[in-house]
């Protein structure tokens, strides 16, 4: 079976079975690291903990996104 005829067959599964397949095959080309994802998940953990104990104020999207466009406007 060549590429193109992997491609039709892939296309033909139901939606669940393309999206574990396009996932197993994203992963094959960036492997998960286990150090930076627990790293990431500290830190986003720390940030909520910052933001339910009103620490820091979150922003709006619609502000995030205003200060985004400003930027790149420039």
């Amino acid at each position: 079976m060549n590429t193109q005829e992997l491609i039709n067959e892939a296309v033909m599964l139901p939606v669940e079975d393309r999206a574990r397949l396009a996932d197993s095959l994203l992963r094959s080309l960036n492997p998960p690291e286990a150090q930076i994802d627990e790293a990431w998940a500290e830190l986003a953990s720390r940030r909520l903990a910052e933001l339910n104990s009103g620490k820091v104020k979150g922003i709006s999207g619609q502000e995030v996104f205003h200060k985004i466009r400003q930027r790149f406007e420039k």
